[in-house]
């Protein structure tokens, strides 16, 4: 399967990464003496079989009567307001084709578009177009399928679709309730339910999730192995407790403070009552921490004894899991992998979760390795571990982030979503906090730490490092005000892709905090894969997170450029916003000089992904 798709022509180059359901398009021109004049790029996106559009830019010119214009679309469409970045991460249904858009192939067509001596911008010369196709659809490559929550509650396209008030779930603390019921109104007065809004957030890790679930119950010949931390997703649980009263579920179910408590219940310990009411012939739940957490989140699929599927990753099977944090599963079907894990859960349950008897077992001090040539080379471990083992493990990935800097062929990339980076002890965030002052690495990172941020600065290499956690903010018209996700997280992946779009690229991905605590005292797994392809996709989920967060951590506690009527989500209104406000697009071709600056992240942007 092509994971990237490369064409040019005399004017421009464009590149387009498959992604999880999106698509990373990365423009370049040939020399900077083709940026002179330079105002944008227009693109178009055609979904196979259905309509076409441009990709819509919330800016657009002061004037623009000025400008060619197509008359047809809006002066906000990237054909009448040309984009000024030189990459784009294209998510289908954040603007077009609404909650439930097509999956399928797609055809990007890029025009680089220019001003004239008057400072006009000049009709679209289709001479200077290029096309590429490219699969847009949940991706799957080397015998791995990957899936990726949303987690952009706070966030233009969330708040365009279900409003800034919407409710994530019902007032109460009912563990089971109806997901069809009427959630919300958004701002056009469209009702929408809970499911319609959980499809949406979950996006293709709820999906993966759901149809493994749903294959399970409607085959009796199937039984499912659970292992849970957070466990609260109504729909979730109402399907395990069916299949507790056909008797064909085991799950561990972490019990720590967190999610148990004799005087306070939780929501874990109400669905443990309900579990064992259900509970007929086999089905059995064993609630266990190790010495800290059972942080596992893992479904394992089996037919009789043979295990034939498995689910794992750092997404919890909870509403906060699936449908406010960023999140991702991998969903694997090679016979040596699924057995591995059936192998992990027997010892786990063996143990009765208990890190004592989990050391003492040849799995805790295992790197294990499938040797199936449908898979890319990939390492799998399963904590806890001893502490020299995890030091090792830890220490190996870091010395992997340094590799990076040593490059001299290529460039050295680093891009990561990390829940912590200041919290615990690890070599890996000690790596990963400073990553940003070293000029001989492109690194792009998210955590949810709020210590050390970097932002993107004009005439500096320095790299990128955001919040997920920015806090109160105020965002100038044209945008509409997001809402702030409160306690909890919003990046709660635990990723690093090295070497982006280079023959050795690896992504560390699942479960593990890549702490020393987590590692040896957490029920964890934690997997590196080395492919191109596979380590695009997490890189293609750091780039968004990394270019939608460092917008909100710039604007923190900042006041708005100027007051305007309350905007809400139509295309019009922000627009008028935008006007009464002073936002335009420049008429000039200063936006593009950084790219072509060797002084600058943007240059080095421009090379990476272009």
């Amino acid at each position: 399967m092509r994971t990237f798709v490369t064409r040019k022509n005399a004017a421009m180059t464009l590149t387009a990464y498959r992604g999880d359901a999106k698509t990373l398009l990365a423009f370049n021109l040939p020399s900077k003496k083709l940026a002179r004049n330079f105002a944008g790029f227009t693109v178009h996106v055609h979904p196979l079989g259905h309509a076409a559009y441009y990709l819509y830019n919330s800016l657009r010119f002061e004037h623009p009567g000025k400008h060619a214009q197509d008359a047809g679309e809006s002066p906000n469409a990237s054909v009448n307001a040309p984009i000024h970045k030189f990459r784009w991460v294209h998510v289908p249904g954040s603007v077009h084709q609404g909650v439930a858009p097509f999956m399928g192939r797609y055809t990007y067509t890029v025009t680089p578009r220019y001003f004239d001596g008057q400072r006009s911008l000049l009709p679209l010369d289709s001479a200077k177009s290029v096309s590429v196709t490219i699969e847009v659809s949940n991706f799957h490559h080397a015998g791995v399928a990957l899936g990726f929550t949303r987690g952009y509650v706070q966030s233009e396209a969330f708040v365009r679709h279900f409003g800034r008030k919407a409710r994530i779930r019902p007032s109460g603390k009912d563990l089971l309730f109806d997901t069809r019921a009427i959630s919300g109104t958004d701002d056009r007065g469209n009702e929408y339910s809970y499911a319609q809004q959980y499809e949406w957030l979950g996006f293709t890790a709820r999906a993966q999730a759901f149809e493994l679930i749903r294959a399970v119950l409607a085959d009796r010949k199937l039984r499912l192995d659970v292992f849970a931390y957070d466990f609260n997703e109504p729909d979730l649980a109402q399907a395990l407790l069916t299949l507790a009263g056909e008797g064909r579920v085991r799950m561990i179910l972490d019990n720590a403070a967190l999610h148990h408590s004799r005087s306070k219940p939780t929501p874990e310990d109400a669905f443990e009552a309900l579990f064992l009411q259900a509970a007929t012939g086999e089905a059995q739940i064993l609630r266990g921490r190790f010495a800290r957490y059972a942080h596992d989140k893992i479904f394992i699929v089996s037919r009789g004894s043979r295990p034939i599927k498995v689910l794992t990753g750092s997404t919890n099977f909870s509403v906060t899991g699936l449908y406010v944090n960023s999140n991702h599963v991998l969903v694997f079907t090679d016979r040596q992998v699924t057995a591995k894990y059936a192998e992990l859960f027997d010892t786990a349950w063996a143990g009765a979760a208990k890190r004592a008897a989990f050391l003492r077992t040849p799995i805790a001090g295992e790197t294990f390795r499938p040797t199936s040539s449908l898979l890319p080379p990939i390492e799998i471990t399963f904590a806890p571990h001893t502490r020299q083992f995890a030091s090792s493990l830890l220490d190996g990935i870091a010395q992997r982030v340094a590799k990076e800097s040593r490059k001299s062929k290529t460039v050295g990339s680093v891009l990561f979503a990390v829940m912590s980076i200041d919290h615990g002890l690890s070599p890996v965030y000690e790596a990963l906090k400073h990553l940003h002052a070293n000029l001989d690495v492109f690194s792009f990172g998210i955590s949810d730490s709020t210590r050390g941020t970097s932002l993107y600065e004009p005439g500096k290499r320095h790299g990128v490092l955001v919040t997920g956690k920015p806090g109160k903010t105020t965002l100038p018209p044209p945008f509409n005000q997001v809402p702030d996700i409160g306690i909890g997280h919003q990046v709660h992946h635990k990723f690093v892709v090295c070497g982006f779009n280079n023959d050795d690229a690896v992504v560390y991905c699942g479960s593990s905090n890549m702490a020393i605590g987590g590692e040896t005292e957490n029920g964890d797994n934690l997997l590196a894969i080395h492919d191109r392809g596979i380590a695009t996709v997490f890189a293609i989920e750091a780039l968004a997170l990394v270019d939608h967060f460092q917008f909100l951590d710039r604007l923190k506690a900042k006041a708005p450029a100027a007051k305007a009527a309350k905007i809400t989500a139509s295309m019009d209104s922000r627009a008028r916003a935008a006007a009464g406000a002073g936002w335009f697009l420049s008429t000039t071709d200063r936006w593009v000089a950084p790219y072509f600056d060797p002084a600058d992240l943007h240059y080095v942007n421009r090379r990476l992904f272009a």
